[in-house]
């Protein structure tokens, strides 16, 4: 099985570094076995912010959207730390199994994204 090593590092456009994307091409990534559930609750989550949009065009009350900002809100950190796990049960623990520089290197990724999760 191909795992996260390897990838290639593109960023977003207008986001610089801090938001790099990593890009492998044919790896299989910790979160292949469940795609299709981080599909549907991030389809869900759409709908939930088209919800928002509704809320807002229908002047309701900001409690109201504020609440439904909060459910979106939580229903994001629910998906980020499911894929965060499961990086570090996989792409993580195989590189450290590897050793080397892709061990060190992925540790460090790790923990950046969990300064980031913290952070948001």
């Amino acid at each position: 099985m191909a795992s996260c090593r390897g990838a290639r590092r593109d960023t977003l456009p207008g986001y610089g570094n801090d938001f790099a994307l990593p890009r492998a091409e044919g790896a299989v990534h910790g979160y292949t076995e469940n795609k299709d559930s981080y599909l549907a609750r991030l389809r869900r989550i759409e709908g939930q912010v088209r919800g928002l949009q509704r809320m807002v065009e229908g002047d309701e009350y900001c409690i109201d959207i504020l609440t439904q900002v909060a459910a979106v809100t939580r229903a994001l950190q629910s998906v980020a730390l499911g894929l965060l796990d499961e990086h570090l049960n996989h792409c993580v623990t195989d590189a450290i199994t590897e050793g080397g520089e892709s061990a060190e290197a992925k540790v460090r990724e790790a923990s950046e994204a969990i300064a980031r999760l913290v952070r948001s």
